[in-house]
């Protein structure tokens, strides 16, 4: 079985991580909880990575209002982290 995840950076995981455990957070929120974690993530950063996840079918984004937009994970999204997640558990037993 191959990782549909592995063809992402581990920016977009972390992204999709974020996305996963949120209720439609808005692409603030996201990069909020992401500075938790990292440096400063910069919009040319944030959204051009965001948009990468809706391209490929793992997040969708709908429109809080006309200036912010809200993000969910898919479907496939979710089901492609639980496939991620049982590849990692092979190797790290914690």
């Amino acid at each position: 079985m191959t990782d549909p995840l592995f063809e992402l950076t581990s920016f977009q995981r972390d992204l999709l991580y974020v996305v996963v455990g949120e209720t439609d957070p808005s692409g603030q929120e996201i990069k909020a909880e992401l500075e938790t974690v990292v440096d400063e993530i910069t919009h040319g950063r944030l959204y051009p990575n965001l948009d990468t996840l809706v391209k490929k079918g793992y997040v969708e984004k709908g429109e809080i209002d006309r200036r912010t937009n809200f993000y969910q994970v898919t479907e496939m999204g979710f089901e492609a982290l639980q496939a991620r997640r049982n590849w990692e558990d092979r190797y790290v037993d914690l």
